[in-house]
């Protein structure tokens, strides 16, 4: 029986299935635990199933993100952060208009 509740991003082996899942979501309202597969396959459970379920906490596998196909260079990037250029410099993105060859600044 589960005795833990569940944590979002904490991975889990469900003992008598033999699989291996990750909590995506927590619905305290609704009371409901929203999981996904090591496939992709995303299923929710109640909280009186989730309280019936055997489950060990597991590590994450090895290639977890094998169920969003994504190719190795976006693996090695998929966390990297993407800063422009001119994102301090606002002036960059003005438009100036040239009229009699003055500029508005």
């Amino acid at each position: 029986m589960a005795s833990q509740a569940p944590v979002i991003g904490a991975w889990y082996q469900d003992v008598t299935e033999d699989q291996i899942f990750e909590v995506v979501a927590v619905d305290e309202n609704a009371g409901a635990v929203e999981i996904q597969y090591l496939d992709g396959d995303v299923s929710e459970l109640d909280f009186d199933t989730w309280q019936q379920m055997l489950l060990l906490s597991a590590k994450p596998p090895e290639d977890w993100r094998a169920a969003y196909e994504l190719s190795n260079e976006d693996r090695s990037m998929a966390d990297d952060v993407y800063i422009p250029e001119n994102l301090n410099d606002p002036i960059s993105d003005l438009d100036f208009d040239s009229i009699y060859g003055l500029d508005d600044i």
